[in-house]
């Protein structure tokens, strides 16, 4: 098998970021709907019925169940991203960016896992669970992640679009998207419902502007005549 030069190597980076970031975009976008179509209040929903009602019951299941392939996905996307940056990233953009990603993926972990402790606290059949468990469990479970996930994402955000803007990687229009999806996220996430979709529609928007812009610059083989 012929080895490939290092150009050919940088090439394959961008190309395997922006496919990691879009699996991560979709996963967490659906993630995301599922829980709120299975708790339509979010955190300050009366009652239990998003864990009682069987439907929305199977809607958090299967949330829950997509979340740590977002994870792993997503940690993809930062790996490819910073071995496509190199050498040439800021020291302390790069650990701003990294720290906020591992942070956030923590915190979504930690969301997840609170939702399925409430989910698998052992009650009656057709009988809802004790209100201080459930309160609990989906107030933690909305803070860490509209609350404190989101921040982090919002650190995440602005890092790599001011890292992507140095370096000359991204264009003007998709940095300044990246500060506004970023102000959404620190300002927005925890009072507005569904806004925390603005990031994995961000991810998915410069996840494909690193597959077309390596398509376009791969180099094209020379034919022989």
């Amino acid at each position: 098998m012929r080895e490939k030069g290092p150009g050919q190597q940088a090439l394959e980076t961008p190309r395997a970021a922006g496919l990691a970031g879009v699996v991560f975009a979709l996963l967490l976008a659906a993630a995301i709907v599922l829980v709120r179509l299975g708790i339509p209040g979010g955190a300050d929903a009366v009652g239990a019925q998003g864990f009682t009602d069987s439907g929305r019951r199977d809607a958090l299941r299967t949330a829950l169940a997509l979340v740590p392939f977002a994870g792993i996905f997503f940690l993809w996307f930062i790996g490819a991203v910073r071995a496509h940056v190199g050498d040439a990233e800021d020291r302390f953009l790069a650990t701003a960016f990294l720290g906020s990603g591992l942070v956030f993926t923590a915190m979504m972990f930690g969301a997840s896992a609170a939702a399925s402790a409430v989910l698998a606290v052992a009650h009656p059949a057709g009988a809802q669970p004790a209100p201080a468990t459930s309160d609990f469990g989906r107030h933690f479970a909305y803070t860490l992640m509209t609350g404190y996930a989101m921040r982090m994402a919002a650190v995440f955000v602005s890092s790599l679009s001011v890292i992507g803007h140095r370096l000359g990687v991204l264009p003007r229009w998709l940095t300044v998207l990246g500060v506004l999806t970023a102000l959404t996220l620190l300002f927005l996430s925890s009072n507005v419902p569904w806004a925390e979709l603005v990031f994995p529609a961000w991810s998915l928007l410069i996840s494909v502007y690193l597959l077309v812009a390596g398509r376009r610059d791969r180099p094209r083989p020379v034919t022989a005549r």
